[in-house]
This record gives C-alpha cells, structure tokens and sequence, in this order.
C-alpha cells in the first residue's frame, strides 16, 4: 500500500522554538523565496501536497512566536504554485467566518492557475476570539457552526458543479464561446445563504478543488463522511485512530459513498536525527528555546481549562476537562490529548513533551520514524500522515532526504506523481459530469 504524505507549513515550524532554533530571519515566514523554497523541496520527494493552516486571530501565540497561518493561504499557494509542477496546494479556509461564493471564487480560481492540484481545508474555526474580528457577535456554539459548515459546502460544491464539463466550446469559426444551456444557476435559498450562481469560472482539470476537512467531533466526523475527500485529524494513539478511520468509512458509505472515496491523514510531528541521541537533543534544544509557559497556555486552550489548573507534574485534569459542557474549542485536538494523557498515564509535563502541538510526535532516526509510519499503514489506522514540521526547512529536508527513501524501500510511498492534478495523486475517482 502506497500511502498519502502532506506537509503542512506554519510559521516556520511547528515547535514553539523554530523560529529561534532554525537558521534564518524571524521574520521569513512573509518572505516569498521561503515558501518557494518549501514548495521545491517537497516536490523533489513527491510529497502529494503542501498544506496552509490560516490564523484570523493573534490570540494562540500572542506575539511569541509567527501566528501559525498569518498569511492568506490562498495566495500564499499561488506563489508556491508558480514554483512546482505536481505538488498540490491545500488551503484552510472557514465556513464560519466567509462568505460560500467568494470561497468557492477564490479557490476555483487557484485550483485553475495551478493546473488542477488546489485543495480546501473546510474548518468551522474554534477559537473564541477570533469573533471579535467580524463584527464582535460571540463564536456560535458548536452545533450551529456545523449546521453553517453543512450548508455552506453545498453551496460551494454545487457552485463548482454549476458549469457541465462539455459548457466550454471556444468555436471561433461559430462563435460560440460558452453552451450556456450547460451552465445553471444555483438558485440556493436556505437558513445562512441565499446565492444564485453559477460562478464565474468554468470546471479546471480535476473538476473542482478536492475537499480537505479537519473536525473529530460527532458533527465534523459526519461533515467529513458526507462530503470531504481526505480528513485531517489529530491522533495520539493507533486505537483511537484506527477507532476514528473505522468510523467515518462507515459514515460514509451510509451517506452513499465508498468507503475508500475518503482518505484519513492524521497529524505526525517527526523530530529527525541520525541518531536517536541526536534527534533528542535537537527536541531538548527546541523546547529550550520555547520554554514551558507558551505551550502550557497553548494546551489549557485546546482543553478548555484555566492555565492555572495544570500543574506541571501532575495528571492532566480529565475530569474537569470533561466537566466543560460550554467548550467550544476543537474536540478533536481535546480528546486527543485526553486519549494520550490517560492511556499513557502522562503528566502534564510529559504530556507537552510528547504532543506534537496536538498531534502525535516521533523523536528518532529516520528508521524509527518509518517504523512508526508502517506499523500504522498495517493496523488499519491511516491513508497517510499529514507531517507537521518542527522547524523549516531543515525538518522538511530530513523527512525528504531520508524517510521517504526508506519508505519506498518498504513498498509505501511513490517514487513520482501518478499525474498532474492533486485528484489523480491522491487516487481518487474522477468527478462525474453532473447535469
């Protein structure tokens, strides 16, 4: 089984010390020859995508630290796709805080100047404050900004569908540019749109943009299963992940679909050295230079608890966490860490140590890595691993330069593109021409 590898890119990485432990200005991250540079390298060990986070508050970082998406992945991907050829360009966008037509715009159109290899993370956005930059009116609770989710990817979707795949004629001897009996207009009427369409741009070479999601809760588990391509995940254990793959298969073939028609692509931070002493200490080195207060802030956040009710040495408090019924943070990044917390019987400490800003960390050689990676693929656990990076670029080059030679050596990762759309590259099934 060939699996699916993404690298997601955040600030400069995503340890809290990257930005101090890489070589480099602090303030590469909104330079254009850094993203081109990224871009390259992943191409050169075929990784099947690039993947943006996007950030519409300074809230998680507060200042110390780049914000993890403060750029406009869109745009962001334009300039990584006039460097490459294949790689596919996966950006994160929120359902919550856009509007579907010009969403739909806007990655149409970067999914046609890439030559079909866009991708939309669709997100319903969990960080309270983030609010307070669109109009002040409080993040809607949980249920309510999944009933938004939903509608909104209809629209979208049924925007990106509303030219047939045979509308476009081009006869300049007729001089019929367009069948416009092939394209309709969406005529949407419903609880948070009202959009008539059709947009403006004409299907690109995979059809439409593929459809990323990122949600672990019952509502994005089911978000996921109706409508999404590949899910991205947080993962700390192969029984919860092998539990949650399980799961949105089953999902997905009652909503009519194939089981395979999804991809599961959980988080995984790997810290590279030649030798396990060596990729400890780059880890030690990193968390040096964070420190423990940025992290500490970062995981009360994620579980909905005062800062002041972790301490250091002692087990997470499971119970108050579970205790919040007015979370209205991420449950996927929650549970996640629940789930390592109590399997592992971790302290709080031990717990930052181990969880790679939400997702499941490996420190060691690039063999340790594979192995965590192929005993993974044979549990049924995962499609592939979205690789979370710990410091650009040399975290990137170590993945590139020496696991993904092992993983070819061990039959799981490709040695080229299958083709030139990112749909194709990931394996998915064309779209149907819809009528």
């Amino acid at each position: 089984m060939e699996i699916i590898l993404t690298a997601t890119v955040m600030g400069l990485g995503m340890h809290h010390g990257a930005w101090r432990y890489r070589d480099g200005d602090a303030f590469d991250y909104v330079d254009p020859d850094y993203y081109a540079h990224i871009a390259r390298t992943a191409e050169a060990g075929a990784l099947h995508a690039i993947f943006l986070a996007d950030t519409l508050d300074v809230s998680e970082e507060r200042f110390a630290r780049p914000n993890l998406g403060a750029l406009d992945p869109a745009v962001t991907l334009a300039v990584m796709a006039a460097h490459t050829e294949r790689i596919g360009l996966v950006g994160t966008s929120s359902t919550t805080f856009n509007e579907p037509f010009n969403l739909a715009r806007r990655f149409a159109s970067l999914d046609h100047m890439s030559r079909g290899r866009a991708g939309w993370n669709a997100v319903t956005t969990f960080v309270p404050a983030v609010a307070g930059n669109f109009g002040g009116t409080p993040l809607p609770a949980h249920d309510q900004r999944y009933a938004r989710a939903r509608e909104f990817l209809d629209v979208v979707i049924g925007l990106w569908e509303s030219w047939e795949a045979d509308a476009t004629v081009g006869d300049k001897a007729s001089g019929v540019f367009v069948d416009a009996a092939r394209v309709r207009t969406l005529d949407h009427v419903g609880e948070h749109f009202s959009v008539r369409g059709p947009s403006t741009l004409p299907r690109s070479r995979q059809g439409r943009p593929v459809i990323f999601q990122a949600g672990a809760s019952e509502g994005g588990r089911d978000l996921a299963a109706q409508y999404a391509d590949v899910v991205f995940t947080a993962q700390n254990t192969i029984e919860a992940a092998t539990a949650f793959r399980t799961d949105v298969r089953r999902r997905a073939v009652g909503y009519g679909r194939s089981a395979d028609a999804v991809k599961i692509v959980p988080g995984l931070l790997p810290v590279v050295g030649s030798t396990t002493d060596e990729a400890r200490a780059r880890k030690e080195k990193l968390d040096e230079l964070r420190g423990v207060g940025p992290e500490l802030e970062k995981l009360a956040l994620r579980v909905g608890v005062p800062v002041e009710a972790l301490e250091l040495d002692e087990p997470l408090p499971v119970d108050l966490i579970r205790a919040n019924e007015g979370f209205r943070g991420s449950h996927g990044f929650r549970d996640a860490a629940v789930e390592l917390a109590t399997r592992k019987k971790l302290t709080v400490r031990e717990l930052l140590y181990a969880n790679g800003g939400g997702h499941q960390q490996v420190v060691g050689t690039p063999e340790e890595i594979a192995d965590t990676i192929e005993t993974w693929v044979e549990a049924g656990a995962v499609d592939g691993f979205n690789l979370m990076i710990d410091a650009f670029p040399s975290g990137l080059e170590d993945v590139v330069e020496h696991v993904v030679p092992l993983l070819r050596k061990r039959c799981l990762f490709q040695h080229e593109y299958a083709g030139s759309t990112l749909r194709t590259n990931l394996g998915l099934p064309p779209l149907p021409n819809r009528s």
